[in-house]
């Protein structure tokens, strides 16, 4: 569904207004390994003071969907653990995260599952678009991931993670799976271990 432009703006204006309070997730964010000056490009947020109609969201990092258009939409996730751990606008349409990676990329990419694991492989260094959640793929993801030669799937290490990776090799030709450990995700092994096993996994 097309977005208005007033629809588009109002987007914009309460990124920039979550944005402002930011400094509340710090100690959530290097609880993950990744500093304020390090995310600042992804536009986050904290709901202190929710917007009409994001009751809803009140205390979450606030997560903007950024395309080269601006913000097409924005997904809510809890820093304390609390459920659902990730909340979005009623009838949002499935986007990929990230998506501005797919013009600086060269002829590689990754793809990882959530927001957090793809800010964390850029971080890194590494272009990455992210999924949310490994049954949302679209016909149309597919057509933009096969726009590359290597396409680096870091799923999580767990039996949805690694089946993600099949189905996304049985769709796109140039897949490369790189299965994380057991129970882990990019982030989480990121805090444990650092770069140097993501960079030499690309290495090989």
């Amino acid at each position: 569904m097309k977005q208005s432009p007033e629809y588009r703006a109002s987007l914009e204006q309460v990124t920039n207004y979550y944005h402002q309070h930011l400094n509340l997730a710090e100690e959530y964010l290097a609880s993950r390994g990744l500093l304020l000056p390090d995310v600042s490009r992804f536009r986050l947020g904290v709901v202190k003071e929710p917007a009409v109609g994001h009751e809803t969201y009140e205390g979450r990092l606030a997560i903007p969907y950024i395309t080269k258009a601006g913000v097409v939409d924005i997904r809510f996730r809890s820093m304390d653990n609390s459920e659902p751990k990730y909340l979005g606008f009623p009838g949002a349409e499935t986007r990929l995260y990230n998506v501005n990676s797919y013009f600086e990329a060269a002829d590689w990419i990754c793809v990882c599952e959530g927001e957090i694991d793809t800010i964390t492989l850029s971080v890194i260094g590494l272009p990455a678009i992210g999924v949310p959640g490994v049954k949302n793929l679209k016909p149309h993801h597919y057509r933009i991931l096969s726009d590359f030669d290597k396409i680096y799937v870091f799923s999580d290490g767990d039996q949805a993670g690694k089946d993600f990776a099949k189905d996304l090799a049985r769709r796109v030709s140039g897949v490369v799976p790189v299965t994380l450990p057991d129970n882990e995700d990019v982030n989480s092994l990121y805090s444990k271990v650092g770069p140097d096993w993501f960079n030499e996994r690309l290495a090989a």
